[in-house]
């Protein structure tokens, strides 16, 4: 049964003429151990909701996952799939893609980011566990990950996340097999990686990664662990290979037609390309079926549970009703009273509505939470005495935070969202990137986002970030005006089921500039905030903290009889969706200037050549946020000049 992997692999491998076949072929014994007596799946349904996850993290091997899926059953993973290994629209992808077939669980390829993102799967199940019971939640976490997966600095954040949770359900296969690309690990790293994980407070063995009974008997072992596992396998990489085998050159391409045909020699594989003989094949599909019983029965369970309707939902991604009424009566009284808040504040308010409306939404933050606001009152921390709190924390560990973030939402059942500075979200980029490439509904609230931070100095003041993650497709950037934008733009968030979405919030104190709650404007992306007295003769584009800005340098211009115009675009991913009618409607034909306390990059899409841009030109620097304000030039003074130089 493992030969049926390695023959498939390396079929695979050889007629797209590129892949990773080495570590199919070397972790085929221990995989199949995995899928054969331990996993609990079923062919038949692979999105049961009460399914065990495995995250193949060593993505560039992901002929061992699409060989799995074919071999037991799965449909949508025919021959002719893996014979399109690596073409145009196959759901055989050179790296797995979560959404080319169901049973795919997660994207990987990124090394770190799978076994990173099962910390959160597996947090996510220890949750739903107390929340709706082990009869409908019951299920572990299994990971096959490389000596890269766990080089990466994201998996020590994730490994220590799991150490700390006791994430005993976890298990992560190593694929300990000695070689990188480069050559022998040795090149590159002398830890002792074993004891780096029993630090964490794993569990941690080792095997020979052939042996089918000393993997099994391992396995047996995480079962019982109240520890997170590690298990070590000693593995060839590009096993049975004749000269290829145990080196880089079996790890990323083709073994070409001798050596496959060597391989296969060895192995006493004498099947044609991408066959399979029919006693190997009977096996394989009778393991795609061994969880059927199991998920019937649970089906059962679930049609009898007083919480049902609630399980359903939640997993299903759907809000309950009337969720949305809080924050409509917190905006309301939002308007008469005119607070004048920071936009993290008036986050936290958005929060004290919607997280007692919505069950599945669970917070966090990255030791910052006094300074993100993200927790609500009352709202108790999940920890390993209380599984059912619903507030992470993280600690200083950004980059894992946004992976396992992904993970609890890709198990579904839970809408998380957290916390840090915009500066630190260079540290999650690759996690924010995933949840866009995947689709995931994952919030980040990202504080102090201008130079407006102030004596924290220029380390911290993230002039050139908004452009790098506007630049990031599918997600959807906000940087919200004042108490009701934010509102608006939780409501968006929270709504949006198809994408990842960032809050870009103030530390300093903003006014309220909205006079109307009813409509979500924040939800077209950009809207005309205050209309020009006359034909216009200026639109002033603003986002954040700077629209109090450009309201003061309208209020400048119209005195001097420049009919002027503001416009908000506290999302611009939003607004680039409507109708060119409406950004003609919006922006108008007059002079534009834009004015953001960032970097001009991105700007001259909502310009044109002819626009001008007051922000920053470079680096911010250490001062209080009025003199920062006036040291570069962003002032109501500076832009009323800058006007009427153009106009007059």
């Amino acid at each position: 049964m493992a030969d049926a992997i390695r023959a498939l692999a390396i079929d695979g491998v050889e007629a797209a003429k590129s892949g990773h076949p080495g570590m199919p072929m070397g972790m085929a014994d221990a995989a199949t151990v995995l899928f054969t007596r331990f996993l609990k799946h079923d062919a038949a349904d692979p999105r049961w909701p009460d399914r065990d996850r495995f995250v193949l993290s060593a993505g560039h091997g992901s002929m061992l996952l699409y060989a799995w899926l074919h071999l037991t059953g799965h449909a949508g993973m025919g021959v002719e799939e893996l014979r399109r290994f690596r073409q145009l629209h196959s759901p055989a992808a050179g790296h797995p893609e979560l959404g080319e077939h169901p049973g795919i669980e997660t994207t990987t390829g990124p090394l770190g980011q799978g076994i990173s993102t099962a910390v959160g799967m597996a947090m996510a199940e220890r949750h739903l566990a107390a929340r709706f019971g082990k009869s409908l939640v019951d299920h572990r976490t299994w990971v096959i990950a490389s000596d890269g997966d766990l080089q990466e600095g994201i998996s020590h954040e994730a490994a220590s996340l799991a150490g700390h949770f006791s994430l005993g359900k976890l298990t992560v296969l190593w694929d300990d097999n000695h070689i990188s690309i480069d050559g022998d690990t040795a090149l590159s790293t002398s830890e002792d990686t074993l004891a780096r994980f029993k630090a964490y407070g794993w569990a941690v063995r080792r095997v020979d990664g052939h042996d089918h009974e000393a993997v099994a008997a391992a396995l047996n072992a995480a079962t019982k662990s109240r520890k997170p596992t590690l298990i070590a396998c000693r593995t060839i990489i590009g096993f049975s290979a004749p000269k290829k085998a145990g080196t880089a050159g079996s790890h990323g391409a083709p073994l070409g037609p001798e050596e496959a045909a060597a391989a296969k020699a060895a192995l006493g594989w004498d099947a044609g390309p991408f066959e399979v003989p029919a006693d190997i094949r009977e096996s394989w599909e009778a393991a795609g079926k061994r969880g059927g019983g199991t998920r019937r029965s649970w089906l059962k369970r679930l049609a009898k549970h007083p919480q049902r309707g609630d399980f359903e939902r939640a997993m299903a991604g759907k809000l309950p009703e009337r969720w949305d009424a809080p924050i409509a009566e917190w905006k309301a009284k939002a308007v008469a009273e005119k607070p004048k808040l920071a936009t993290r504040v008036a986050s936290q308010k958005a929060l004290e509505a919607l997280v007692p409306a919505i069950p599945e939404m669970i917070g966090g933050s990255a030791d910052l939470t006094g300074s993100n606001n993200t927790n609500v009152k009352g709202v108790p921390a999940l920890s390993t005495e209380n599984w059912g709190g619903r507030f992470v924390h993280w600690g200083i560990r950004e980059h894992g935070m946004a992976a396992a973030m992904n993970g609890m939402a890709l198990h579904g059942g839970i809408i998380p969202y957290s916390g840090t500075f915009l500066v630190f979200s260079d540290y999650m980029r690759p996690s924010i990137r995933l949840a866009a490439l995947m689709r995931q509904r994952v919030v980040h609230v990202l504080t102090h986002d201008s130079i407006g931070l102030g004596e924290d100095g220029p380390t911290h003041q993230p002039v050139e970030t908004l452009a790098a993650l506007r630049a990031i497709p599918n997600l959807h950037v906000f940087r919200p005006a004042d108490v009701i934008e934010t509102a608006e733009a939780w409501e968006l968030a929270v709504r949006r089921a198809d994408g990842p979405s960032v809050l870009a919030l103030s530390r300093q104190n903003l006014p309220t500039v909205r006079s109307d709650a009813g409509e979500n404007r924040t939800a077209r992306g950009g809207y005309v905030l205050a209309e020009p007295s006359g034909e216009r003769k200026a639109t002033l584009i603003a986002t954040g903290s700077e629209i109090e800005i450009a309201l003061a340098v309208r209020e400048a211009l119209e005195q001097a009889g420049i009919p002027t115009a503001v416009v908000s675009l506290p999302c611009w991913e939003l607004f680039a969706l409507q109708d060119p009618s409406y950004h003609d409607q919006v922006l108008g034909s007059a002079l534009r200037v834009g004015i953001e306390a960032a970097l001009e990059f991105g700007w001259s899409r909502w310009l044109g050549p002819d626009g001008i841009f007051i922000g920053m030109q470079g680096f911010g620097a250490s001062a209080p946020a009025s003199d920062l304000y006036r040291h570069f030039g962003i002032t109501a003074d500076a832009v009323v000049a800058a006007v009427k130089r153009r106009v007059n």
